[in-house]
């Protein structure tokens, strides 16, 4: 019975989107008012659901829901309308006209226009920001070069996934690293961890881009092209972030991936395309301006990330909001930093931009108060999403869940193990969250079954990585940056399929490659 109403939010939640199509935010009420209810009621009373803290009752479960609101809003929901304020400013100074011209430039086929925009330019801000921006931008601009919103809503849901794992600056990998095996392990075990990672992903890094080049055009004379064009791109993806995991560590896959790719389908557009006479030609000087907005938004990113040393680290402990909640151990706060997060990095970078475009600092407020006011029902959405997983995990119902399926599956675990980080992410709508909760859970199971801990621990993140493309969360940025609110429903029902197909396969290469090394 505990399992069942474990659960029941997440069944309540697909089976409102899916089968009656109700509105995410409606849709997303409900299934937290049930996790609400089933914590209050059921959890007290009922074994399964591990020891409780003392007092666990309607009061914790608040301060548990005020908790995910904080998570919600800071930074989520700032970095998604900020996103999306990026692309309106550029919508506003007309300056998307140049970059849409300059992706066809590279490329007058859209198969190499859509795989360029959301696994290479989405692969780098993933690497860079995370926190759904790399499904916010690259929708945005494939809406803006003519594509429809339903297919870049599943694209960039669909790209961004390999990428994920070694988000925000590798943040997953290393998070993930400390819960497993420890918050002292060595950094050599952190790169063991981030190798681990990238083979178990080794398999999906050649069918991702081969799916996104599919879906652009299904056309049959292409299935030949798009295969050697996929195994191309993952053969560059496999080598380069297996490369950076191993020598480099979990903060640069993604980045030194994403950029080799972007290097890549540029070179090949121009050998196969060639020069072409009819391509605008633009100097530079306006061509800095129509990327100002990007560019300012990248340099930003960078400068607040561990890459830039001193300065990342001004930035993290300067201005840091830090909240004792009542449901916290002594010494643990939520914390916000005001100058290091994304959602400051994207605005900064829309707004200098903006102004470098021609584009008045009354108009460019105007634009944010519009983009703020469009959102409301994408904000009540990720509040209750965040709110409902954050509800979930202090009363024990996720980790219900994933005890439950490990005693189920006894040596056949491995084939498993991905399935517990994709239920993770599916229910908080982060990688990072997935690990924090299963980590020390699967190098646990791993100690039981005689296996390494840190291959069955890089097999949580595998999983993440596929939760994420059908996390509510994620859906609910893509409806948002496509102006599709209250069609979640249809965009889950089209991106489940791939999710599932991408968890299972995660499995099994999870499984073989743990019984070869046997």
């Amino acid at each position: 019975m505990s399992i069942i109403l474990s659960l029941l939010p997440i069944a309540l939640l697909i089976v409102l989107m899916i089968g009656f199509k109700m509105r995410g935010d409606r849709s997303a009420l409900c299934a937290l008012l049930a996790a609400v209810v089933i914590a209050i009621f059921a959890v007290p009373s009922m074994d399964g659901f591990g020891a409780l803290p003392e007092g666990f009752g309607a009061i914790y479960v608040w301060w548990a829901f005020v908790e995910g609101a904080l998570k919600a809003i800071f930074p989520i929901l700032i970095i998604i309308m900020m996103a999306i304020y990026s692309y309106n400013v550029l919508l506003e100074s007309k300056q998307i006209e140049v970059i849409k011209q300059q992706f066809t430039s590279i490329s007058s086929d859209k198969r190499i226009q859509v795989l360029l925009i959301v696994w290479g330019f989405g692969g780098l801000l993933e690497g860079m920001a995370g926190f759904g921006t790399a499904v916010a931008i690259p929708a945005a601009i494939l809406i803006g070069l003519g594509f429809k919103p339903g297919f870049s809503a599943l694209v960039s849901l669909i790209a961004n996934s390999v990428a994920t794992g070694f988000g925000a600056v590798g943040v997953p990998v290393i998070t993930l690293a400390k819960e497993a095996m420890g918050s002292d392990v060595p950094a050599d075990v952190i790169r063991i961890v981030a190798g681990d990672v990238v083979l178990q992903l080794s398999v999906l890094m050649f069918m991702i881009p081969f799916v996104i080049l599919f879906l652009t055009d299904t056309s049959r004379k292409y299935i030949i092209p798009n295969i050697l064009l996929t195994l191309a791109v993952g053969a560059i993806s496999l080598a380069t972030q297996f490369a950076a995991a191993y020598w480099i560590g979990a903060e640069t896959p993604a980045i030194i991936g994403s950029i080799a790719c972007i290097i890549f389908l540029v070179i090949y557009a121009k050998v196969k395309e060639g020069k072409k006479a009819d391509a605008p030609k633009y100097t530079t000087q306006e061509l800095a301006k129509a990327w100002a907005v990007y560019g300012f938004i990248l340099l930003f990113i960078v400068l607040a990330s561990p890459l830039s040393g001193p300065i990342s680290e001004f930035l993290k402990t300067t201005l840091v909001s830090k909240i004792h909640l009542p449901i916290y151990a002594e010494g643990k706060t939520f914390n916000f930093g005001w100058l290091s997060n994304a959602g400051l990095m994207l605005f900064l970078g829309a707004f200098i931009g903006g102004l470098i475009q021609g584009v008045s600092a009354g108009r460019l407020f105007a634009i944010l108060g519009q983009t703020v006011v469009k959102l409301q029902a994408s904000a009540v959405t990720i509040i209750s999403l965040v709110a409902m997983s954050s509800v979930m995990s202090h009363s024990g119902m996720i980790l219900c869940i994933a005890n439950a399926l490990a005693e189920a599956t006894g040596a056949l675990y491995p084939l498993f193990a991905p399935l517990v980080g994709a239920i993770g992410t599916f229910a908080t709508g982060s990688d990072t969250s997935s690990n924090i909760l299963f980590g020390k859970l699967q190098a646990d199971v791993a100690g039981q079954i005689g296996m390494d801990k840190a291959w069955l621990a890089a097999a949580n993140t595998a999983g993440a990585t596929g939760g994420k493309i059908i996390s509510p969360q994620s859906i609910a940025i893509a409806t948002a940056s496509c102006n599709q609110q209250g069609q979640e429903g249809a965009i889950l029902r089209s991106a489940l399929p791939y999710a599932l197909v991408y968890v299972l396969i995660a499995g099994l290469t999870v499984y073989c490659f743990s019984h070869l090394a046997l």
